[in-house]
């Protein structure tokens, strides 16, 4: 790396990446630089965010010798194809979720950073929230007992109008990549491997999926229940439940919120976090700390449970294809 502190770049200047810069200008974090196709595009993000260097196109931003990680922001579809240009370059890579559009897209990813004993990770932000580190800490201590199920619901109404991003299918369009990937992942995070996919849904004349649900089966018998949808409001909570109590994930699940812990024993217990920016600092915070220690994967967000995720997403799509 070129200095202590790790310098990062932005390829894609959409929004989710002016939210992640933001957020490491508040966390104190170093961004080098920032890459678009549209030259112009970059020239004015870099000029929001205070980055030093602009560049136009993507293999320009690669080989920048100021940028050690790359934080890939581009849609979906585009995620394979970037990282691997990044991981060529002999940079590092943060992945915006959904890391790509498909499991044998996401093993190649993994494959091509292992290979070259570079850094990857996907960018789950949610994993790293206060919220998610204090609900972690109450299970280990054994709050709620042996976890049994999970419940997760990611309802919004987007932008579904002609020319958007979120109908387009060569795009990676679809509320379970945009939204329902948090669920199946809290699932996922929570509970461990997928056994059994049971999905149904409503996918338009394109192969797009609006919404959707699906019941999967996790090791050891738990189960987890999901719904997405980009059509319609939802509750956008979360439950966690065990033997011995319940968490209760305040809406929206997946940012920096609250929750009330109640046990079998009436206790109950309300975490209310102190909130400063999106919060998407914290998995950048970790990606540093790797990187400092010469890790390859974070231990909270594994680049094999990434590809399983992936492949759990896979059945679902496919069920709902049916």
């Amino acid at each position: 790396m070129t200095t202590n502190s790790p310098g990062w770049g932005i390829l894609g200047a959409g929004g989710i990446a002016g939210a992640f810069a933001r957020d490491l200008t508040l966390g104190g974090h170093r961004v080098a630089a920032v890459g678009s196709r549209d030259e112009q595009r970059a020239r004015d993000f870099a000029g929001t965010h205070g980055i030093p260097h602009a560049h136009a196109g993507y293999a320009a931003l690669v080989a920048d010798p100021d940028v050690d990680v790359i934080y890939i922001a581009t849609p979906h579809s585009h995620h394979r194809e970037h990282a691997l240009l990044a991981i060529e370059a002999g940079k590092h890579v943060l992945v915006e979720k959904a890391f790509t559009t498909t499991g044998d897209d996401a093993q190649a990813v993994v494959d091509a950073a292992r290979a070259r004993g570079l850094f990857a990770m996907e960018a789950m932000w949610t994993r790293f929230l206060p919220t998610m580190v204090a609900v972690r800490e109450r299970i280990a201590a054994g709050e709620l007992g042996d976890l049994l199920s999970v419940t997760a619901d990611h309802s919004q109404m987007l932008d579904l109008s002609p020319g958007s991003r979120l109908i387009e299918p060569s795009l990676g369009g679809g509320a379970l990549l945009d939204l329902g990937v948090y669920c199946v992942s809290l699932a996922h995070a929570l509970l461990g491997p997928v056994t059994r996919v049971r999905a149904a849904g409503v996918v338009d004349a394109a192969g797009v999926d609006h919404r959707g649900a699906a019941m999967l089966t996790h090791e050891g018998g738990r189960m987890s229940t999901v719904t997405f949808s980009m059509e319609t409001l939802g509750s956008n909570r979360a439950t966690i439940a065990g033997t011995q109590g319940v968490i209760e994930l305040d809406p929206a699940f997946y940012v920096w919120t609250g929750f009330t812990r109640r046990s079998a024993t009436l206790e109950k217990e309300s975490f209310v976090p102190e909130i400063a920016g999106r919060g998407m600092q914290f998995q950048a915070i970790e990606v540093e700390r790797c990187i400092a220690a010469g890790e390859l994967e974070s231990p909270l967000m594994p680049l094999d449970e990434t590809v399983a995720i992936m492949r759990v997403m896979d059945e679902i799509r496919r069920q709902l294809a049916d």
